[in-house]
């Protein structure tokens, strides 16, 4: 469920769940509101009348209430395929900036590298949301000397833990993946603070999760719906289990 308690007049009013409303009314025509968290006359307007043209209410609630016939035809209104709006509802604590800073672009790099069913996106997204904490972080935050002498990573050179720990909305680690990646974009990631280009361009922030995401062949995964195997294939265990299936959830549901 998207919302867990009431949104609206009498309603429980929770930021989350009120932004979450807020999305879904824009999504489904609604003029603009502001996705805030903080109710408000525009956004009961707003709800009763979407209950008034969609559901024919002669006496609209302007009232959401989770399982409720209200949420189900906001569902069902949302246009099809993926949006900037609908990663907005998805990571529903990503600030304003954040999104447009990688919406459209996770829109665009998405479909270019085959993520392109509504299982494959709400997997991606859901495995991002986690990984970079709802858009917040593009670069681990800890000093990547664990990684020191990780051959296994291809850290072979003194300082490679550091200069190639994590970077980019699925943290890409290790000089072997860096040297991978900028070989297969004909970039080099390897030399002076290039490393650090994966954390700081959002283009490339973006573009380096769908590509670690399908060359580690996690479209297959997503295609089974085998969240347990793509975070063991991410993580290299069940770390962050329960917030990964939170946003699993979340994706589904404006995804379907």
């Amino acid at each position: 469920m998207c919302i867990e308690s009431s949104v609206g007049r009498g309603g429980a009013n929770k930021a989350p769940d009120v932004r979450t409303v807020q999305v879904l009314l824009n999504l489904n025509g609604a003029s603009a509101l502001a996705v805030d968290g903080a109710i408000g006359d525009n956004t009961i307007r707003a709800i009763e009348a979407f209950e008034g043209q969609s559901l024919g209410m002669a006496t609209p609630t302007g009232r959401v209430d989770p399982a409720s016939p209200t949420l189900a035809a906001l569902a069902r209104g949302m246009p099809a395929g993926l949006s900037a709006e609908k990663i907005r509802g998805i990571m529903i604590n990503a600030t304003a900036a954040a999104v447009t800073r990688f919406g459209d672009r996770l829109v665009a790099k998405m479909a270019a590298r085959a993520i392109d069913t509504p299982l494959r996106r709400a997997h991606f997204l859901a495995q991002v949301g986690h990984e970079s904490g709802e858009l917040v972080f593009t670069e681990e935050i800890a000093n990547g000397q664990a990684y020191e002498g990780r051959r296994d990573l291809g850290n072979t050179e003194p300082g490679d833990g550091p200069r190639f720990k994590g970077r980019g909305l699925i943290q890409l680690t290790g000089r072997a993946n860096y040297q991978r990646y900028g070989t297969a974009l004909g970039m080099d990631f390897l030399t002076g603070d290039n490393a650090r280009r994966l954390a700081t361009d959002p283009d490339l922030a973006a573009d380096v999760a769908c590509w670690f995401w399908t060359t580690h062949g996690l479209n297959d995964l997503a295609d089974r719906d085998d969240i347990e195997a793509i975070t063991r294939r991410i993580n290299g265990g069940l770390n962050g289990f329960p917030d990964r299936q939170r946003q699993l959830t979340r994706a589904k549901f404006f995804l379907a």
